[in-house]
């Protein structure tokens, strides 16, 4: 449940607003009526609780191909985002066809990136999803990794990982508009 309001009403308000985002109903309502007025109104998917990690994961891979958010290969092992490409069955990054030397840490922090490319992650979301939720060090270890990445994937044109002050990071490819 939310605090304010409930689900529906905030999809209702997403689909106003024209916002090109997936929406997933993630929920302990499993009626059918509930089910279908999620979809009608504006939802991409409905589960239901208890859901597998597993179909969950599916679900939002899915999703994400669906609104155009990322490229995923086929076999969904390879995500991409302008010139980087993230692949998980060989555990490589390349950005502009070139290999990058990632640590483990670097290439989680990459691939939660890719993942939620032009949307911004604050900071506390990369430490809950890149170093788990039992992290009990600095949270300005995601600064110092952030400036890792940045030396390793940034070195091409154009820079990816942009800093919304404040809030967060998000890939994003700049648009002609902005570099002149």
């Amino acid at each position: 449940m939310l605090p304010d309001q409930d689900g529906f009403e905030v999809c209702r308000q997403i689909r106003n607003e024209g916002a090109n985002v997936g929406v997933l109903f993630l929920t302990a309502k499993d009626g059918m009526e509930d089910k279908v007025a999620g979809l009608t109104i504006g939802g991409d998917d409905y589960m239901t609780k208890p859901f597998s990690l597993e179909e969950l994961v599916a679900r939002l891979r899915a999703l994400l191909r669906r609104i155009g958010v990322v490229e995923m290969d086929q076999d969904e092992e390879k995500i991409r985002f302008a010139d980087l490409e993230l692949d998980e069955a060989t555990h490589e990054v390349r950005r502009a066809g070139n290999l990058l030397d990632l640590s483990p840490t670097e290439f989680l922090l990459t691939r939660y990136l890719l993942i939620n490319a032009d949307r911004v992650v604050s900071k506390s979301q990369i430490l809950d999803h890149v170093w788990e939720y039992d992290f009990r060090g600095d949270a300005g270890i995601v600064e110092t990794y952030i400036s890792y990445l940045r030396k390793k994937i940034d070195v091409y044109d154009p820079p990816l990982i942009h800093t919304i002050r404040g809030v967060g990071y998000r890939l994003r490819v700049p648009s002609e508009t902005q570099n002149k």
